[in-house]
């Protein structure tokens, strides 16, 4: 289930750019994004999160970076898939045990 992304990654990394490079020229960061969100076409919240995404995977922000959130992300599908198989053997295991006593009392 993955999102379609509108913005390929050059243009992200372009916008966040213009808001790094010209947010001395504006009173905050939100009034840069404001004046760079309708060039480049997205929404003022969508272009600082961006940037503050960028600002997290570089170090400048705390927080999880993106490559520490995919990895998350694998190893808990990796969780799921491992406790799917558990209860599978878990209940294999119920079955041939009930199978097995129920041949020893046919004896």
């Amino acid at each position: 289930m993955s999102k379609s992304n509108k913005f390929s990654p050059e243009v992200r990394e372009r916008a966040v750019r213009l808001v790094q490079e010209h947010r001395d020229e504006y009173p905050s960061q939100w009034a840069a994004a404001q004046s760079i969100a309708p060039k480049i076409g997205c929404s003022v919240y969508t272009l600082l999160k961006w940037v503050q995404r960028t600002e997290v995977d570089s170090g400048v922000r705390p927080g999880v970076t993106t490559e520490e959130s995919e990895r998350i992300k694998a190893l808990e599908r990796e969780v799921k898939e491992l406790r799917r198989a558990n209860e599978i053997l878990k209940s294999a295991s119920a079955f041939f045990a009930q199978a097995a006593l129920d041949r020893d009392l046919k004896k």
